[in-house]
Parts: structure tokens; C-alpha cells; sequence
């Protein structure tokens, strides 16, 4: 079963926005997706207990902890929703369970400042720097017109790892939020464009680039 984990140390970046978003997505291709929320919060979970049992199912997983969770095996996906401040020990737990990382950043000037500084603490990794858990990163939340947007951009371009997708800030992931629904389950005449922002990143967690290297025997 492919592992996405979403990952940032800072609160409000938008990491369940995007671990609902990508579990409904892959539920509505006929997947069998699980839902593991680590955040003491538990708007992961939420949003599961929001959601119409007529939809396509999602398996709900709550661990405590990151050493309780037993990684399914077989076809589907494992979505996993990480608390803010994982760090040191703790952080190369969470990695070690992930196949693939996506880092939301916020367009502000905090939020960048604080994802460089993470970034450069998972490049240090072992199963990162090897490529075993590969990592990208996602502009949540943006205004395409801002000057902060300019600077997000230009950090993005720097950091040498892949940057996929840039998501806007609109009232859909709201009312999404509220409903236990995914972006792609809302009505596509009210969608359109938040459908597009999410292509890029869908299509790159379907690339090889997304997945772990094969080790060598």
C-alpha cells in the first residue's frame, strides 16, 4: 500500500486540508485508502466522522502514537496526517514510515523561513538523502498576485527538491471541510479551477519521481 505522509512543524499550514483532499481522491478512483491522523487536534478525524456514508469509503486510523501504527500491505493508499512541531527523534519516526512526504507552505514570510529550516533538517536523513522517502512541496493557500507570493516562488525555485503545486485560498476547501468531502466531490462547475491546481500534484504522486528508490542487493 503506497504511504503519502503530510508533514510541517508549524500548526495551520494546511497539512489535513491536503491529507482529506488526497484520500478522497484516491477513494473516488475505487482505491482502498486509509486515513491515519497522528494530530492531537484530530481534524483528520473530523472530517471522516463528517463524511455521508454513501461516499466512497475511507478507513479510519487513529494511533496515539507513530510506533502503533502496523503498515497495511496491498494495493491502495495510506494517507497520513502529522501534528505540528515533529522534530528530532520523533521526526525520523514519522519518516521512517513514509514513502513519500508533501510539505504545505504557507506564503508568509514566517512560514517560509520555518520550512527552509525543516527542509535542511530532513536532507540530513539517511532514508531521505538515499531517496528511500521522497519529498515535495506545496504552496497552500495562495494569492497568485501578492508580493509574498513572489518571494514563496522564488524560495521554491531554490530549494532544489521538487515544488508540484500551488493551491489557492478559496471558500471550497471550507465548505469541503465541513462536508467530509475532497475538492474532486464537490460540483465541478464550482471547482474547476481548484481541480486543475490539484492535476500537477496528482499527477506527480502517480510519477516515479514520487516513489522510494529500490534498494540494492
Amino acid at each position: 500500500m503506497r504511504r503519502i505522509m503530510v508533514l510541517n512543524p508549524k500548526g495551520g499550514c494546511g497539512k489535513s486540508t491536503i491529507a482529506t483532499n488526497l484520500a478522497s481522491y484516491y477513494a473516488s478512483q475505487g482505491e482502498p485508502v486509509i486515513l491515519a491522523d497522528f494530530d492531537p487536534q484530530g481534524s483528520s478525524k473530523a472530517w471522516l466522522k463528517a463524511r455521508s456514508k454513501k461516499l466512497p469509503k475511507i478507513q479510519r486510523c487513529a494511533p496515539e502514537k507513530v510506533g502503533e501504527l502496523m503498515l497495511p500491505h496491498g494495493k491502495g493508499a495510506l494517507i497520513m496526517d502529522s501534528p505540528a512541531s515533529v522534530r528530532d527523534k520523533q521526526l525520523k519516526n514519522h519518516v521512517k514510515l513514509a514513502q513519500t512526504i508533501l510539505i504545505p507552505v504557507l506564503p508568509s514570510p514566517f512560514d517560509i523561513r520555518a520550512t527552509a529550516d525543516y527542509i535542511a533538517e530532513l536532507l540530513t536523513m539517511g532514508r531521505v538523502s538515499r531517496s528511500r522517502t521522497r519529498i515535495a512541496v506545496v504552496a497552500n493557500r495562495v494569492r497568485e498576485r501578492t508580493r509574498v507570493y513572489q518571494s514563496l516562488h522564488r524560495f521554491l525555485d531554490r530549494l532544489g527538491i521538487p515544488f508540484i503545486g500551488v493551491l489557492r485560498d478559496t471558500q471550497n476547501y471550507i465548505r469541503a471541510a465541513e462536508q467530509g468531502v475532497g475538492i474532486f466531490e464537490l460540483p465541478a462547475s464550482h471547482t474547476g479551477h481548484d481541480r486543475e491546481q490539484w492535476q500537477p500534484i496528482i499527477d506527480w504522486l502517480d510519477s516515479k519521481e514520487s516513489r522510494p528508490k529500490k534498494s540494492k542487493k
